[in-house]
């Protein structure tokens, strides 16, 4: 069974040192068999307006999707879930019981979005294997979150949506993760994770928190597409004023 996957929303490989988290993820959407369209993951709060601006640019409105495949609970990966009424949520059952066991307050965890979910009555628990969709299968990559899935989309190209066990080209490239509540298994799982990558040609990789990415006939990293990132700002004494930060790449030069 073969999925299109297309990316709807682009991670950003930055943090935010005076604002908290950016947590500006990425988004995926697939079209599969029988009509089929998954999204993967759904991004955080400030980014509602710009998901239904991409999807309906894409022809899909918030009711024609089928199934959410969530990676992990983290509040930028999953939190607009409710957006899409239809849906039947997949999610990791050890991640959503780890996720429910947690106190009122954690940083990362949108402990009444987790609560709201666990009560869905569309709820899909994905333990590691076939996920239920044809051409889908997910497994456990623990190291940014001990439950993290990662889920592989069987199609030309083939897809693996790695999120947040590997969020950016770097940590791929070093084996080595920037969050991560345990180093030495996050280092196994992205060695996994590049091990999967490798298996079959032209698979196309989508992290969390950067580009797409494919591997030349050299086995490097070759990123997909252009990054685009900005800020606005007024600082000035009129809306006229307007400083503009390019985030990408190009501001370097």
């Amino acid at each position: 069974m073969s999925w299109e996957v297309e990316t709807v929303l682009q991670g950003y490989p930055g943090k935010s040192e005076f604002h908290g988290g950016l947590g500006w993820s990425t988004v995926a959407l697939a079209r599969g068999p029988g009509g089929r369209l998954a999204l993967l993951d759904t991004a955080g709060f400030g980014a509602r307006r710009l998901l239904l601006k991409r999807l309906a640019a894409l022809g899909v409105a918030p009711e024609d999707i089928t199934d959410l495949l969530l990676t992990h609970l983290h509040y930028d990966h999953c939190i607009n879930w409710p957006m899409f009424p239809r849906a039947t949520i997949h999610v990791g059952a050890a991640e959503l019981d780890m996720a429910l066991s947690l106190p009122d307050g954690d940083p990362l965890y949108p402990e009444f979005t987790v609560r709201e979910l666990a009560r869905h009555p569309h709820l899909h628990r994905l333990e590691d294997g076939e996920t239920g969709l044809p051409g889908i299968s997910c497994f456990t990559g623990p190291g940014h979150t001990m439950h993290h899935l990662v889920f592989v989309l069987e199609g030309e190209p083939r897809t693996i949506f790695s999120a947040d066990l590997a969020k950016n080209r770097s940590e791929l490239v070093t084996g080595r993760a920037d969050m991560t509540l345990d180093a030495t298994a996050h280092a196994a799982s992205i060695a996994r994770l590049n091990a999967i990558w490798r298996e079959v040609p032209g698979t196309v990789l989508l992290p969390g928190h950067d580009l797409a990415l494919i591997l030349d006939g050299a086995g490097e990293m070759v990123a997909q597409g252009e990054r685009a990132c900005s800020i606005y700002a007024w600082f000035g004494g009129s809306l006229e004023e307007v400083t503009h930060f390019d985030l990408t790449e190009r501001a370097r030069t």
